[in-house]
């Protein structure tokens, strides 16, 4: 049996299970009398907001080396994506520039105000040992804390 969406006088709008042939029910506020009104369908499958703006290929590799027709079609869901975001800010995601995106940040890119875990960068002495981001400079208008070396 389907689910059919009634209204009633007193402006109640509620759903029903009931066979297509059988009487309105009364009101389940008021008690009056309802009547069925066009109820709104439904489209199967997935709604797709595509690729966010980190998930983008960020290197001339993730393009297939430029491919024409890739770039095309990314450029277009990237409009797409932009004109959604811009409606639904909530589906924005991270807007922090990314720093570093390939080697060991390769699947999740190094953006501006993540700290930096693991390996030589952080054993704190102020000094990155190659392959990491440059330590952050002090605010202007300061002065950083003397060196031990």
């Amino acid at each position: 049996m389907p689910i059919y969406v009634f209204k009633c006088t007193c402006g109640l709008r509620f759903e029903h299970l009931a066979s297509f042939d059988a009487a309105a029910p009364g009101c389940p506020g008021c008690g009056g009398a309802t009547r069925k009104i066009p109820a709104g369908f439904s489209l199967g499958g997935q709604a797709d907001a595509g690729l966010a703006k980190e998930q983008m290929p960020q290197t001339w590799r993730g393009t297939y080396n430029g491919s024409r027709e890739y770039v095309t079609g990314m450029r277009r869901q990237w409009d797409r994506r932009q004109k959604l975001e811009a409606k639904h800010p909530e589906l924005a995601g991270d807007q922090r520039p990314i720093i570093a995106h390939e080697g060991r940040y390769h699947d999740a890119p190094l953006r501006a105000g993540d700290p930096i875990v693991g390996g030589a960068a952080g054993h704190g002495h102020g000094h990155g040992h190659g392959g990491s981001a440059p330590a952050p400079k002090p605010p202007t208008g300061t002065t950083p804390p003397a060196s031990s070396e």
